[in-house]
């Protein structure tokens, strides 16, 4: 398995990784994520019956369905890494979303051009939890390019660079258990809770660094303050910092009110200026883009400097 003491190496496997990513995209069948999702359902069926969701004893079925799922293809991945760093480097290309985020946004905003809100709001819908009927399709995509540079993106690098491959995969299945189960419905208030917790926990640092990059890379000031004075009022607390950094960054306003499974919820304002435009996905993607290099640059250098 990669570690600090493997550096200058691992980055140049993370960018063998991404550059695979780049050129292959996502695979299109048998990707592990759908694998892995498919599975977490069929386990939720059987550990999460209807009639004990209400009880807050399920947060031990929870934490026993999380331990199913992620413990033994860790164990396996650390594993397989140890035996060829080639392993590392496919298993960060598994791990990381860069294409398939540029792709799905991309199609939002080729369908804003071709004058198809239809489109662009079904197209949005892909990236997002909202009813795609009451969805408004630019600024959706904004806040889901931010959001998922750091989930699908800058997380896992983190990981990467920390663990290796299988600190990567890690951090996918936690975030993906998160996606599923970690909401505060009547379902998963308390079967859910050990996948939030998990993912709150592993995505603490990256967050914060994805929200830095941001704010380096845009407008620093007005992303800093967004940051410290916006974000603590997001319901997520790694999500706030993110989106608050990257709507302060590229001087948007994102945030305000959003329709998830018929419900109207009113979340706070985020950034600063006037509501995001088209042009603003591009931007979005352009934050996302520059920082995996500029994090790839960074361990790089650091790396070097470290074993000097």
């Amino acid at each position: 398995m990669l570690s600090f003491l493997h550096y200058p190496i691992a980055p140049l496997l993370a960018a063998a990784a991404v550059a695979l990513d780049g050129l292959l995209g996502e695979p299109r069948r048998w990707h592990p994520l759908v694998g892995f999702g498919r599975m977490a359902s069929w386990i939720e069926a059987r550990l999460n019956p209807v009639v004990r969701r209400e009880l807050p004893s399920q947060k031990i079925f929870g934490v026993i369905g999380v331990a199913l799922l992620i413990v033994p293809p860790i164990l396996l991945a650390a594993w397989l890494c140890r035996i060829s760093s080639l392993f590392d480097v496919f298993l960060l290309y598994f791990a990381i979303g860069h294409k398939s985020l540029h792709e799905h946004a991309w199609a939002v905003s080729r369908a804003l051009e071709n004058g198809d809100e239809a489109a662009a709001r079904q197209a949005a819908s892909y990236m997002v939890s909202r009813d795609s009927s009451a969805l408004e399709p630019v600024s959706a995509t904004v806040e889901s390019v931010l959001e998922n540079g750091n989930d699908g993106v800058f997380g896992a690098l983190f990981w990467f660079l920390l663990l290796g491959g299988a600190g990567a995969l890690l951090f996918r299945f936690a975030n993906t258990l998160d996606a599923m189960w970690g909401y505060k419905n009547a379902r998963f208030l308390h079967y859910g809770w050990a996948a939030a917790r998990l993912d709150d926990v592993l995505d603490y640092v990256p967050a914060r660094l994805t929200a830095a990059t941001y704010a380096v890379l845009g407008n620093t000031r007005t992303a800093l303050r967004s940051w410290r004075l916006q974000a603590p009022q997001w319901d997520s607390p790694n999500a706030g910092p993110v989106m608050a950094a990257g709507a302060g960054a590229l001087g948007v306003q994102l945030g305000g009110p959003a329709c998830y499974q018929g419900e109207w919820h009113q979340r706070p304002r985020l950034g600063e200026g006037m509501a995001a435009t088209a042009v603003d996905i591009g931007r979005a993607l352009g934050l996302v883009r520059h920082g995996v290099y500029l994090w790839l640059v960074v361990a790089l250098a650091l790396g070097t400097f470290v074993h000097a």
